[in-house]
């Protein structure tokens, strides 16, 4: 196995964006391809990595970006949700970055245009939901420690992806009630869909830089809820991928 990365610079609407795309060097067939969607501080080295993870399940992944090229921010940033704010106040834009950033990964030589899906982190989770919602062509999506709240337009009825939602039960930023209103919006749009929801848990739960951080109540990394759903996220995606 010979896991290589590739930096892409694309095109889209307010870009162009700049993504790392990962996949095994020796395999020569067309392989499922899945889009990494980083959280609130943009493409970084964490969604990298997690395109290697994927590179190395035998798949092509990809750490898409939303923001724009160069736009990125740190924990230390003065307004670190600045780039993210502003999709969340034109969510159809942001439906259009996403389906920009799947066309690159569809189109990349290694995939399977025909087998992919979409995992998100945090902002990410929230964005692979609106991909499901939106009806992009996706078998399915992911989402860790999303952010639940619906977009202005309608969901397509049904939601033909397949969705896993990976939530720690202590996320102040998705209570129950949240949680319970994502249940009920995916039934209502026909959706095949999952929540698997985490004791002791709670936002960033797979985020590993928060391991030694001090963090509000309800956020930071949780080795277990991280393990358990990336082992969720892998038999989801074998499901899908047959």
């Amino acid at each position: 196995m010979s896991i290589v990365r590739q930096t892409i610079v694309y095109d889209g609407p307010g870009g162009p964006f700049e993504g790392v795309i990962a996949y095994d060097d020796e395999v020569e067939s067309a392989r499922p391809g899945v889009l990494v969607v980083p959280n609130v501080l943009g493409q970084k080295e964490f969604d990298n990595q997690k395109a290697e993870a994927l590179a190395r399940l035998g798949y092509v992944g990809f750490a898409c970006d939303v923001f724009g090229q160069g736009k990125r921010t740190t924990r230390a940033s003065p307004d670190m949700g600045i780039y993210m704010n502003e999709l969340n106040a034109d969510r159809p834009l942001l439906r259009d970055r996403l389906a920009a950033s799947l066309g690159v990964l569809k189109d990349f030589g290694r995939v399977d245009a025909g087998k992919t899906a979409a995992i998100g982190f945090c902002f990410g989770g929230k964005c692979v939901l609106d991909i499901a919602r939106s009806g992009q062509d996706v078998l399915g999506v992911v989402s860790f420690h999303g952010v639940y709240d619906r977009p202005g337009y309608a969901n397509v009825t049904p939601i033909k992806a397949k969705v896993l939602v990976c939530h720690g039960w202590d996320d102040p930023l998705c209570p129950p009630e949240a949680t319970v209103a994502l249940a009920r919006e995916l039934t209502e749009s026909g959706a095949d869909w999952q929540i698997h929801a985490h004791g002791g848990a709670g936002h960033a739960f797979t985020d590993v830089g928060l391991k030694d951080v001090a963090t509000p109540p309800g956020f930071g990394y949780h080795e277990p809820t991280d393990r358990r759903s990336w082992q969720a996220m892998k038999d989801f995606l074998a499901e899908l991928f047959v």
